[in-house]
């Protein structure tokens, strides 16, 4: 699917690597209070950031649940938008560094097959599934520290991100490395459709 020209023309004033995306999928709605935390966590990165977000519990709007001033001081930099956005063609996007996702079945296959860092704010219970897989199995991911309640502060998410981009940081190393190797094997030629003839062979042994 292309871009759409806004996305692109947004996108292509960044250098490559540099911008953060995040998405939370049709089923995370998070607290007004935390809503805002997580904004102001992108804000405290200094780094460009594109947020596709449904508005919070307690907000009919985006635009009513954006902290106090926060417009103001990110600019053009950061934007949240509340809405559907094409997430494949943004994510293989070279301006795109950093993914922080909700680690739903379709993101996780998404962002696995495509470039950018993880960092992952699962919420439901097969997202923490998901997100403990791709962090501690696989390795290609960091997921968010929570306080003890449950809370995502802006540090953390500011921690976290910049751990995957950092180059120098072990963390941000051993990452990358895994991820490009599990991408690598995940779209080399003939991968899932072994798995059917595979399937399928068996089936017919079983005759």
């Amino acid at each position: 699917m292309a871009l759409e020209e806004r996305w692109a023309r947004w996108l292509g004033g960044f250098k490559p690597g540099s911008v953060i995306f995040c998405a939370f999928g049709s089923q995370n709605f998070p607290e007004k209070d935390q809503f805002q935390e997580l904004l102001l966590g992108f804000e405290q990165t200094g780094l460009p950031f594109l947020a596709a977000l449904k508005p919070p519990l307690g907000a009919a709007t985006i635009e009513e649940a954006l902290p106090e001033g926060f417009q103001e001081r990110v600019g053009g930099r950061g934007v949240v938008h509340e809405g559907w956005v094409p997430q494949p063609s943004i994510l293989s996007h070279p301006s795109v560094g950093c993914f922080v996702s909700h680690c739903g079945f379709g993101s996780m296959w998404e962002s696995l097959m495509s470039d950018p860092q993880l960092v992952l704010v699962p919420e439901l219970s097969d997202q923490t599934f998901n997100a403990r897989l791709l962090a501690e199995e696989l390795k290609v991911a960091v997921e968010i520290e929570r306080e003890e309640n449950g809370w995502v502060s802006k540090e953390s998410l500011c921690k976290a991100i910049k751990s995957v981009l950092d180059e120098e940081s072990e963390v941000g190393c051993l990452v990358k490395k895994n991820h490009a190797k599990w991408k690598e094997t995940l779209m080399s030629q003939g991968f899932m459709s072994n798995y059917i003839d595979n399937f399928v062979r068996q089936l017919l042994d079983l005759k």
